[in-house]
């Protein structure tokens, strides 16, 4: 299945091959056979990979109230206490996934709760591994808070090639583990910021599925 957030790039792109296509095997039947094959599997696979790209996974998972689940497909990074200073300001246990262009770009809320804040942050597009690009880069932060694991934070980063970042987050809004948060368009990262007392199931190096990893859970 094709994610919404792709249906209308999808289209716009098959629209504009097939025309050039066309031009090229009908309208221009002087241009080389070798010219056509090149230019239609060149074409076939830029459909393949946006495709692939956009492409919507279904997660069957059991909710569980005590459990912070991965919101991402992708790659631990980071794994570290550190100072967050938007929201929190103080210590927290911070956890990095970094998504490929290869990874579902769906992210989901890792636990039930209220958002109790949301704040969009222009920025610049430094690569998404760069330690500063959670602090420099756009972002979307959003904070939820669960009775069984405190109060969590968690942002969405672009990168260097990621240039558009969709949220569905509302402020004050009840949501539930394993709704869509939002999506972003090629590479990119997410972070959570987590109660320092949290018990961390994941390592650096490790890779992590959306809805079916678990992070960390409650002590």
């Amino acid at each position: 299945m094709i994610h919404k957030e792709g249906v209308k790039i999808l289209i716009v792109i098959l629209t504009v091959l097939s025309i050039l296509n066309l031009c090229i095997f009908i309208l221009s039947p002087s241009t080389s056979n070798i010219l056509k094959i090149t230019v239609l599997s060149a074409s076939l696979i830029f459909i393949f990979f946006n495709c692939l790209f956009f492409r919507k996974s279904r997660r069957h998972f059991l909710p569980d109230n005590k459990v912070v689940l991965s919101p991402a497909d992708g790659t631990v990074m980071v794994v570290e206490s550190v100072t967050e200073n938007e929201f929190f300001n103080d210590e927290r246990i911070q956890i990095s996934i970094f998504m490929s262009v290869w990874n579902v770009h769906i992210n989901w809320y890792p636990v039930s709760g209220k958002v109790i804040y949301y704040n969009y942050h222009p920025g610049k597009y430094l690569v998404a591994r760069y330690p500063k690009s959670s602090v420099l880069n756009e972002r979307n932060t959003v904070v939820i808070d669960n009775p069984n694991t405190g109060k969590i934070l968690v942002r969405q980063i672009a990168g260097a090639v990621a240039r558009r970042i969709v949220s569905y987050v509302q402020d004050q809004k009840i949501v539930l583990q394993g709704e869509e948060l939002g999506f972003i368009r090629f590479g990119s990262r997410v972070d959570l910021f987590l109660s320092p007392d949290t018990q961390i199931l994941v390592k650096p190096g490790d890779s992590v599925r959306g809805l079916l990893s678990p992070l960390a859970k409650v002590s």
